[in-house]
């Protein structure tokens, strides 16, 4: 049914969504985007899952987006760059969505749009390991798909630390950016995960789908959900057309330093 990622769910209800490119770091490839919007809408829309573990095979969580697939947008049309910035906007959009809990499993490093992928889980836990980074400034990108979920997850002052950086840091800078909520050994990640399972199969499940909407009604921001997406699309279309995003990429697979640096 997938090739990118995989599904497991348990008798309880408990599904684990599984990114599964180990080999690629479970970086975002256009396929792996398309994959995960349709599996989160299934599993929202299914009365027989009560919670949602969105989890990595391999080292790595996610290594953001498929290098591959950012050349490909730069060499695109500008209608193909908006639909390929729009579907990643609207795989973030449908995690942010999900009407069930969503606890993430972080186990390994996570950059980019993985990092997007982490502020939109209800609760995420990490191993002492992991490292983190908005890296994109560093191709001549910015991470604009992600940012109203970064930013609302770290604030502004917070986010300012890291957005424009593409500094790496580590998994206590992570929690005290709120971008994690708990940091333990490897082989106890599993056991925290249960932990954040574990109440909700105690709690209605339609009572937990309208809490949780409340959540996004009451920190709604002055623009409408559609005009943020529609900006932050534009904003990354606008990149991936810029001389810096070509050199910078270019740059990444010829293995030499970009010219700014």
């Amino acid at each position: 049914m997938f090739e990118t990622i995989r599904i497991e769910t348990d008798a309880r209800g408990v599904a684990h969504l599984w990114l599964a490119r180990a080999e690629k770091h479970n970086a975002l490839s256009a396929l792996m985007i398309e994959e995960i919007t349709r599996a989160i809408a299934d599993l929202g829309a299914d009365p027989g899952v009560r919670v949602v573990v969105l989890a990595a095979e391999g080292a790595s969580f996610c290594a953001g987006g498929d290098l591959k697939w950012m050349q490909g947008n730069i060499g695109a049309t500008p209608e193909g760059r908006a639909a390929s910035a729009r579907a990643l906007a609207e795989m973030l959009a449908a995690l942010d969505h999900c009407p069930k809990p969503l606890i993430g499993r972080v186990q390994g490093n996570a950059f980019g749009g993985g990092i997007g992928m982490m502020a939109v889980c209800d609760v995420a836990v990490t191993v002492p390991e992991a490292r983190f980074g908005l890296t994109e400034t560093r191709l001549g990108l910015t991470p604009a798909t992600i940012s109203p979920y970064v930013v609302a997850r770290m604030g502004a002052a917070k986010a300012r630390r890291v957005f424009m950086s593409a500094r790496l840091f580590g998994a206590e800078e992570a929690r005290d950016l709120d971008l994690v909520a708990r940091i333990v050994a490897p082989e106890a990640l599993d056991a925290a995960i249960e932990a954040e399972v574990t109440p909700y199969l105690s709690c209605a499940p339609g009572a937990v789908a309208e809490a949780k909407a409340l959540i996004r009604m009451l920190s709604a921001r002055a623009r409408p959900e559609s005009d943020i997406m529609d900006a932050t699309i534009a904003a990354l279309v606008a990149r991936w057309e810029s001389p810096e995003a070509m050199e910078g990429i270019t740059a990444f697979f010829e293995k030499r330093k970009p010219g700014w640096a």
